[in-house]
């Protein structure tokens, strides 16, 4: 037969989830990889969303989604976000994930490169990979808070760099981009002709800071921002996000559903649509567990004496192991194996993570303790060789 498509087949996996597929094989494991809310869907959420069932709303929506919900969302981002958005730029996406592909497949091309962060989340270079575009990495460095370093990004710039990725707060880091660095990622994306794209998945939780949309200061609709329901309102599974855009790129990104997935899920708009419309403190709830399980895995580690920035937001906390090792995927490996844990290797965040891993605090406060427990032991005992 003649061979596959050359791009996918090329396209590495992300460790998170091949540790999780390894973690299915072993008894009894802590499961400190993935980045999935130990909470139930709220339970109004979920009324809304049977609601709908029993009256017979299972057919397709709009490419774009449902046009209450997107009012409902345009009404949120400006009430909430500052940006200046009407339902004719807002695109309901089957999870984050779906608005992260539409966005940069409706601006990438054979040829052209992207900014992405190092470390950062995965899926952005697999994405990209997809399009033929290269990656190029920005680095994040713990002792600047993980923050863009903006001297840097000017030397990475070349005549075929087509845009930059920005995520707040971030996934591997937590670390939360205040308000002066935004405006100049936005001024920096001006000043270079770049699409922003803005990873806003996990913008209700922060601890103690305050999070910033950069489409607030785009007076030029080059920046796309990708929203999502799933961590918010711990909605993983119903697969609902939305992307908000100037109408030209709004436009695309419909398009691209309409060829690829249709459109989301109508009973999971109608949930999304409750979400929004319904009260919020089961959302500053999860937040207050969130900051309090960070606050218990920072004392582990100062404990045992392991460094640790800590994060501002998300529900991530990168662990340094270069005590041990800089072989972060072996390390990963040999810790579930070795001790049941199963954690991210912080290799598949980039070049930058290579002497870390990524622990999740989306989970009980005790498999927190106990797999935090055991990884410090492992580090500090000798256990691992």
């Amino acid at each position: 037969m003649k061979p596959l498509a050359s791009a996918p087949s090329a396209m590495p996996r992300s460790g998170i989830r091949v540790l999780l597929d390894l973690a299915a094989q072993v008894p009894d494991v802590i499961h400190l990889e993935i980045g999935q809310p130990n909470f139930p869907t709220p339970a109004h959420i979920v009324e809304a969303a049977n609601q709908a069932a029993r009256q017979g709303f299972t057919g397709y929506t709009a490419n774009a989604g449902l046009l209450s919900l997107r009012q409902a969302i345009a009404d949120k981002v400006r009430r909430e976000n500052n940006i200046q958005a009407s339902a004719e730029n807002v695109v309901v996406t089957t999870g984050g994930m779906g608005g992260l592909f539409s966005a940069l497949t409706a601006i990438l091309e054979e040829g052209d490169e992207v900014l992405l962060p190092d470390p950062g989340y995965p899926n952005y270079a697999m994405i990209a990979g997809l399009c033929g575009a290269k990656v190029v990495r920005y680095p994040l460095a713990p002792e600047e808070h993980f923050w863009p370093r903006l001297e840097v990004l000017p030397t990475l710039v070349t005549r075929r760099t087509k845009a930059l990725v920005v995520n707040s707060p971030s996934n591997p880091t937590g670390a939360v981009i205040p308000l002066d660095i935004i405006k100049a990622l936005v001024a920096f994306a001006q000043e270079h002709d770049l699409y922003l794209i803005s990873d806003e998945c996990y913008e209700k939780i922060v601890f103690g800071v305050s999070h910033v949309s950069p489409a607030s200061f785009d007076p030029d609709g080059r920046v796309i921002s990708v929203f999502s329901f799933s961590k918010t309102y711990a909605m993983t599974g119903w697969r609902v996000g939305y992307t908000v855009a100037s109408g030209q790129i709004t436009a695309i990104i419909a398009k691209l559903q309409e060829a690829t997935v249709s459109c989301a899920s109508s009973v999971s708009q109608k949930a999304a649509e409750a979400a929004l419309s319904g009260p919020q403190d089961c959302v500053q709830a999860m937040v207050d567990a969130y900051r309090n399980r960070r606050d218990l895995a920072l004392q582990i580690l100062q404990r045992y004496g392991l460094p640790a920035c800590t994060p501002q937001g998300a529900f991530y906390l990168m662990v340094d192991i270069s005590r041990a090792t800089d072989d972060s995927d072996r390390f990963a490996r040999a810790l579930l194996m070795d001790r049941h844990v199963a954690v991210a290797p912080g290799s598949t965040f980039g070049p930058a993570g290579n002497h870390y891993v990524r622990v999740s605090l989306a989970a009980s406060e005790q498999a927190l303790q106990e797999g935090l427990e055991r990884l410090c032991a492992y580090i500090l005992d000798g256990g691992y060789h």
